[in-house]
């Protein structure tokens, strides 16, 4: 189906499509490399090797496998159908069931929560994006060529010290990130993700491939693939837990956006699974890619947050040919970033012309400079205002930045919290038959579904924010 405006329905009956005037994803394609843009981001290329890493490596992917399974699955299949029965923006298809089933208007306030977390998120993660755009340079002139663990560091906090150079690249990130999506579904991101998704997995694939080179490949697979339970804790589960849900972009009303333009003829089920593999695809390549090359320059695999930024460089400073695949490597980070960014203003963006008549270009600007405006919060508050804690009178908060504010808000309350919400609201509070008429599966695989979204998946979600919360 082509994106037409002719070819979208309201809410009517046991179906849902794009209200009128709104486009349409113009093949299951379109969608899948949309959502999987979505959710291949920082959290698969920065995160999950990093966290991998300081948990033991295979028994921790094992166990973010099935939690994949158990929680990521059944939540993104949830969103989805949410968005494309209601048609509209996440709180206004979640308005729209709530009325067709005679339920509560107060449900729009999930898609609410879910709009406003992504929306904080794109804020500090355009700034993160800043970082990889830096390194594209830093790599590409040869600058880590032959650097010590101390220059690397010295790089890089150079970087973060240096409010001018972070709100130069924070800009251009969120210029891209607008650009894209002011051009609407088919010719902004639709188009966007038929390239920049391919790509991301060329240049992974070439990554990986010079990791098979390393000299340390069999032992970076190793670590990756053969559990040692010895080595996993209860906090690396529960973190396996968290990164299974927060990886594939749920409890953000990122795929109730996309939802909301996916074709009734496509299987919500059928997509999600595929989404979510791809996605567990790219973050086991990624560490495929990246653990081999640690070990082989005699690195440390648990090195956290900066193995992307400062263990990484190092290694592509000794090896041969280090500044032509750190490059690429940056351009990778780039990427995935960029789908990501540009899936997290969609939803307001989305909100904005329906509620208020906006064009989408006016829109995008509003919601995108504001988005800008409060990133320079956390880009000042890595440098000038680092002794800032505007909530260290809340013990769980205290000593916390701006940056560090946010981060934690909605990583650790606003999305388990919006993926919660949406678990109850489709395993307790739409109606069966809507339900079963919107996900259109076999008898058997509904039951399963409806089981572990209703009982299971809420529980392993409430334990991740508890957790987090104590």
């Amino acid at each position: 189906m082509s994106v037409s405006s002719s070819g979208s329905t309201t809410l009517s009956g046991s179906t849902g499509a794009a209200s009128a005037g709104r486009g349409l994803w113009s093949s299951r394609l379109a969608f899948v490399l949309a959502a999987t843009g979505s959710a291949v981001g920082l959290g698969n290329i920065w995160k999950f090797p990093y966290i991998t890493g300081e948990n033991g490596g295979g028994a921790f992917v094992l166990m973010y496998l099935v939690c994949i399974a158990v929680v990521g699955i059944p939540i993104m299949m949830a969103e989805v159908m949410i968005g494309r029965r209601g048609g509209r923006s996440p709180v206004n298809s979640l308005r729209a069931i709530a009325r067709k089933d005679g339920l509560k208007p107060a449900w729009m306030l999930v898609g609410a929560i879910g709009i406003l977390a992504g929306f904080l998120i794109l804020s500090f993660y355009s700034v993160i994006g800043g970082w990889a755009i830096s390194y594209i340079g830093t790599a590409a002139s040869g600058q880590l060529a032959g650097q010590s663990a101390d220059a690397i560091g010295g790089l890089f906090s150079g970087l973060l010290a240096s409010p001018g150079t972070l709100l130069l690249w924070h800009t251009v990130f969120m210029v891209l990130v607008m650009v894209v999506v002011a051009k609407g579904v088919k010719a902004g991101l639709e188009r966007a993700v038929t390239i920049l998704m391919p790509a991301l997995f060329v240049l992974l694939l070439i990554m990986v491939g010079y990791a098979m080179n390393s000299g340390a490949f069999a032992r970076g697979a190793a670590f990756l693939f053969q559990p040692d339970f010895s080595k996993l804790s209860t906090t690396g589960l529960l973190v396996a837990l968290g990164h299974a849900f927060f990886t594939l972009s749920l409890g953000m009303a990122v795929m109730m956006a996309y939802g909301s333009y996916l074709p009734k003829g496509v299987s919500i089920a059928r997509t999600s699974i595929t989404v979510s593999i791809i996605d567990t695809v790219v973050a086991l390549l990624a560490g495929l890619a990246i653990f081999p090359v640690v070990f082989a320059n005699g690195l440390e695999p648990g090195a956290g947050p900066g193995l992307i930024f400062q263990t990484l460089p190092l290694a592509f400073g000794q090896m041969p040919g280090g500044s032509f695949f750190g490059t690429l490597f940056f351009v990778l980070l780039l990427f995935a970033a960029w789908t990501s960014g540009i899936s997290l203003l969609e939803p307001i963006v989305e909100w904005l012309e329906e509620r208020k008549g906006m064009n989408r270009t006016l829109s995008t600007v509003i919601s995108g400079t504001v988005c800008w405006l409060l990133g320079i919060a956390s880009i000042l508050s890595l440098n000038l205002w680092s002794d800032v804690t505007p909530m260290s009178f809340i013990p769980a908060l205290e000593g916390k930045t701006i940056f560090d504010l946010l981060d934690f808000l909605t990583a650790n309350i606003l999305l388990p919290l919006g993926g919660l919400a949406v678990a109850v609201f489709a395993g307790w509070v739409m109606s069966k038959p809507a339900l079963e008429a919107e996900m259109a599966m076999s008898s058997s695989a509904f039951r399963l579904w409806f089981v572990t979204v209703r009982y299971v998946t809420p529980v392993a979600v409430a334990a991740v924010f508890l957790y987090n919360l104590v």
